[in-house]
């Protein structure tokens, strides 16, 4: 493997860098985008509990709020329960562009590596094919072995970086859509928050009326 290294030339260091980055990236995000993490099952209706029996205070809502990525975004909507539903949805609306921004961290980075790292090992070959004419010019043709050796050579940059690209490329379009299932799905549960908590104002209104 080192010689390969050493054979590519200094090329091999930013795309063994990119390397390195994307697996980082990638074991983080696999560790943080955990549905069971974000959206811990059960939370509409804990929330439903709590409001029934009177216990939805200020520090009920910040336990929610810290408690995960939906319940950020259903705090958001709890602490503007008394409102209109337009206020609701807007303050949910807001918490969850941050909440996906969030979510979508280093992803950018992810597909930049993806991009730049088969164009990496391209330039390492273009580089290596310029030295071997380089060798054609002084020594001529009439040595194959040493021109196969140097073709190989200038070929490894290439094979390392589509290597780098191609699951970086993988997971970061599977990244982006858990991303993006998420974000509707975690939608999908505000609403029918607002649903929940305006549906029982509604009738309280109306049983005090």
């Amino acid at each position: 493997m080192l010689e390969l290294i050493y054979a590519g030339g200094w090329v091999m260091a930013p795309i063994l860098a990119c390397s390195i980055l994307a697996t980082a990236i990638v074991i983080e995000r696999a560790w943080t985008l955990r549905r069971s993490r974000l959206m811990p099952s059960g939370l509409i209706e804990e929330i439903w509990r709590l409001d029934q029996q009177g216990r939805l205070t200020e520090t009920a809502i910040l336990d929610i709020r810290d408690g995960s990525a939906l319940g950020r975004i259903l705090a958001a909507g709890l602490i503007n329960r008394r409102h209109a539903r337009e206020v609701m949805k807007e303050a949910i609306d807001d918490a969850g562009r941050h909440v996906v921004a969030e979510l979508e961290r280093f992803l950018n980075t992810l597909g930049t590596i993806a991009a730049i790292a088969p164009l990496l090992g391209l330039l390492g070959t273009v580089l290596g094919m310029i030295d071997i004419f380089g060798v054609i010019m002084q020594a001529g043709v009439g040595n194959a072995a040493v021109l196969a050796g140097g073709i190989s050579k200038a070929l490894i940059t290439t094979a390392a970086g589509l290597s780098v690209g191609i699951p970086a490329l993988m997971f970061h379009r599977f990244f982006e859509g858990h991303v993006n299932r998420l974000a509707l799905e975690m939608e999908e549960e505000a609403l029918r928050l607002i649903e929940i908590l305006q549906s029982g104002r509604e009738l309280s209104t109306e049983v005090d009326a």
